[in-house]
């Protein structure tokens, strides 16, 4: 079972390639709010984030908050050798030996300034030592299939390569944070500026404070590197990430990712695809006390259709079936395919809209004798 295939209108010129992309070796656009890739440029090449990396320190801590195991207010003492080892190392917040500061400032001075030496202090001291952070970067990496990516240090600082990323696991990090933390995301994010002793730390973000919507989310250069961003903006309920990465200059990187960015609003609508609980369609389950289970969406979904394209939208349920009892409600088990036009097809999530038991022998005697029945 699939959703109705709708028309769209005829094509109106509207180009489906955005401009200047050719400066940067790696680009990529998500529409979040459907799901979808509406512009890929080696997506799945490795290269060096520098200090994007600190998006994921950034993930880590969060979920470190969330879990009770990291309290923002707690004061932190600056360990004398740490401050030695990063005094001058990049970007810093100059911090001095003994200085107590809050995880609350580390967090800010990583994020909104890219901190070299509030990164380092903030990993010694929620996870007790280096090492023990980068274990969980790389352990929260796993876990959200950015399965390219490897992570050798907590602030991007050059490693020899360790730390190696995709644009496709990075926007993978970048929907952890706005989804799993909005709260924190909100409070950490996209600011412009950071008050530090009297002055102000500005961000190099080429959108925080400067683009419409824009509210994250982390650059990174290093001379091996050249000049990287995850980007994320919000318009009218509908989020878009972007990743440019080794562009040839600060201006460039700027540059291609307002571009990218503005073509994604302005190339490209969103129509409302599924609401949060609807009803999908079925799925066959085996060994289970019924055997079918209804498939619903967690969310709300858009999909994002090229403005005048000429072409339909066709949705279909894919899954490896029969199911096998028991099910949780809530439990991802199926995708629905979405094909827009001539585009890459991508799938929403499906989940089951209630559990289903592992069926008794009475059950099993009435499926077999339903299975007879052609």
């Amino acid at each position: 079972m699939a959703l109705a295939t709708l028309a769209l209108p005829a094509r109106a010129g509207q180009s489906l390639v955005p401009a200047g992309l050719e400066r940067v070796p790696v680009a990529l656009l998500v529409d979040l709010s459907a799901g979808q890739t509406l512009y890929a440029r080696h997506p799945d090449k490795p290269f060096r984030p520098a200090s994007m990396t600190k998006a994921m320190s950034a993930l880590v801590a969060f979920d470190l908050i969330k879990a009770g195991r990291l309290d923002p207010q707690t004061i932190v003492i600056v360990d004398p050798g740490l401050a030695r080892q990063w005094s001058g190392k990049g970007t810093t917040l100059s911090l001095r030996a003994g200085e107590r500061i809050s995880v609350d400032r580390l967090i800010e001075g990583m994020v909104t300034v890219s901190a070299n030496d509030a990164t380092e202090v903030l990993a010694r001291f929620a996870a007790g030592h280096r090492a023990e952070w980068i274990r969980l970067m790389n352990l929260r990496a796993r876990a959200l299939g950015m399965d390219a990516s490897t992570f050798g240090s907590p602030s991007g600082w050059p490693d020899g390569g360790k730390t190696m990323v995709t644009a496709r696991d990075m926007i993978r990090l970048a929907r952890a944070l706005i989804e799993e933390h909005p709260d924190l995301y909100r409070r950490y994010f996209g600011h412009p500026a950071m008050a530090w002793r009297g002055t102000t730390l500005a961000s190099r973000s080429p959108f925080a404070g400067q683009f419409d919507g824009a509210d994250g989310i982390k650059t990174g250069h290093t001379r091996e590197a050249g000049y990287n961003f995850l980007g994320a903006v919000e318009r009218n309920g509908r989020r878009l990430v972007l990743l440019v990465g080794g562009a040839p200059s600060e201006a460039a990187r700027a540059a291609t990712a307002r571009a990218l960015a503005e073509w994604g609003y302005s190339a490209w609508q969103s129509r409302p695809l599924v609401s949060a609980g609807q009803v999908i369609g079925t799925a066959q389950v085996q060994n289970g006390a019924q055997r079918a289970v209804e498939l619903v969406a967690l969310r709300s979904w858009q999909v994002a259709v090229p403005r005048g394209a000429k072409g339909k939208i066709s949705t279909r349920i894919v899954y490896n079936g029969p199911l096998m009892a028991p099910l949780e409600a809530g439990q991802i088990v199926a995708g629905l395919e979405v094909k827009v036009g001539d585009q890459p097809a991508h799938d929403v999530p499906l989940a089951t809209r209630q559990r289903v038991t592992r069926a008794g022998p009475f059950d099993r005697m009435a499926n077999g004798l339903l299975g007879l029945i052609p």
